[in-house]
């Protein structure tokens, strides 16, 4: 699955919590968030910061677009982290173990990277 597959196929499962997302569409999704944040944050504080009337990259400007962008794409980003749990053939709740401090986050990635089973399971067959 490439980059632009990838990100088309998370935004138009915007909140489908069921199936399976292969390792590839999880980590193009992360690099896509990756890059836009970056770019938001750039803009945020070159532009967004003075037209607020503070100095450009001021820390106590805020980042309206990137706060923004950050609320639309939580429904989107928790449906792909389970789906991708889903395709490892794990529950979707194991993504509450990221909420402890540290070690959660850990386990998750290592969830993440491990790779697709091969045959179906309890959320369907598995894609490519």
């Amino acid at each position: 699955m490439g980059f632009a597959e990838a990100v088309k196929s998370v935004l138009s499962q915007y909140v489908n919590f069921g199936g399976r997302a292969v390792r590839s569409e999880y980590w193009y999704w992360v690099l896509a968030l990756v890059l836009i944040g970056v770019v938001l944050a750039i803009i945020d504080g070159a532009i967004v910061a003075p037209a607020l009337g503070f100095e450009a990259f001021a820390p106590d400007a805020g980042q309206p677009l990137s706060s923004l962008f950050s609320l639309a794409i939580f429904l989107p980003t928790l449906a792909v982290a389970v789906r991708r749990l889903h395709d490892i053939g794990k529950r979707g709740w194991w993504v509450l173990i990221g909420l402890i401090p540290l070690l959660g986050g850990l386990v998750l990635i290592w969830f993440y990277v491990q790779p697709s089973e091969t045959e179906a399971n309890a959320w369907g067959e598995p894609r490519s």
